[in-house]
């Protein structure tokens, strides 16, 4: 129904004319669209229409008067939840570990190595931050399906093993190291291999830690990415099984909600495992909010 095709007189008794002490006693007219009827109600009277399933209810309900866990047990059954989480989890553990391998190994070359246009080149590839994804995604997708990686996790996994972001709090870091070590170490015959991976490494451990938590993160909760590469329902993510839960006709907010809660949980363990490196981390990289 248009608003313009819903005449109703307000009877005058009816219409308010100051404000009530207290806003949940205010007027409301409620029109019940299977049978046409009015009732004239207060507007705390609105939770009497509520039922047990309905998430957006006021006052808030911080805890449930009956709590439903049952949607934990649902969720399992409704969508493939247990493929996608095993996606989730390949991806964000192999690009992780690709991201530290690959900003850790090129922070050393930066900071403690010297070659010709090494701040020219650092200077570049850290501009990259300041671009938008949205700006190059779509030929970075072209890019990849010329390539014949599209709807496969590959994809997603080449574009983001590498990151400007994690070279530069790397490279901060490396810059707190006394440059001393790796030349003791070159007289005692490492290679630069062997410098970076059994003097740096070892001591850079608060970098690392915060950069596996700041790229964990941001690669569980990844939705956009998997949204244009993945089309399969075999190979989606944990991110886009819950939008299944949103149909044409409506959502279903309770096993939604149950859905995040145990998106959550992988987040909690990484960061309470590796937080007491996280601050110590944050502070020697020269990192700012």
């Amino acid at each position: 129904m248009k608003l313009s095709q819903f005449k109703f007189k307000l009877p005058e008794e009816k219409i308010a004319l100051h404000p009530t002490r207290y806003r949940d006693e205010s007027r409301l007219m409620v029109l019940h669209r299977k049978t046409g009827e009015i009732e004239h109600r207060m507007f705390k009277d609105i939770l009497e229409y509520f039922d047990d399933k309905d998430v957006f209810i006021f006052p808030i309900q911080w805890i449930p008067e009956n709590p439903r866990w049952q949607n934990y047990v649902d969720i399992w059954h409704k969508i493939p939840l247990s493929k996608f989480v095993l996606n989730t989890v390949k991806l964000t553990l192999i690009v992780t570990f690709l991201q530290l391998l690959t900003s850790s190994f090129a922070a050393y070359a930066f900071a403690k190595l010297q070659f010709k246009g090494k701040n020219t080149l650092f200077l570049a590839y850290i501009t990259t931050i300041a671009v938008p994804w949205q700006v190059y995604m779509v030929p970075q997708f072209m890019m990849m399906r010329s390539f014949g990686l599209a709807d496969t996790h590959l994809a997603i996994i080449c574009l983001q093993a590498f990151s400007a972001f994690g070279v530069f709090m790397m490279k901060q870091f490396y810059e707190g190291i006394p440059t001393e070590l790796c030349e003791a170490a070159r007289i005692d015959g490492m290679t630069e291999y062997q410098i970076w991976y059994r003097v740096m490494l070892p001591l850079s451990k608060p970098a690392l830690s915060t950069l596996t938590i700041f790229t964990f993160v941001n690669t569980w909760n990844d939705f956009l990415g998997p949204l244009i590469y993945l089309t399969t329902e075999s190979k989606k993510t944990l991110q886009l099984g819950l939008r299944m839960f949103i149909s044409q006709f409506g959502s279903e907010y309770g096993l939604i909600m149950a859905a995040s809660v145990l998106s959550l949980i992988p987040v909690l363990i990484v960061f309470l495992s590796l937080q007491k490196y996280f601050v110590e981390g944050v502070a020697a990289s020269g990192v700012k909010g």
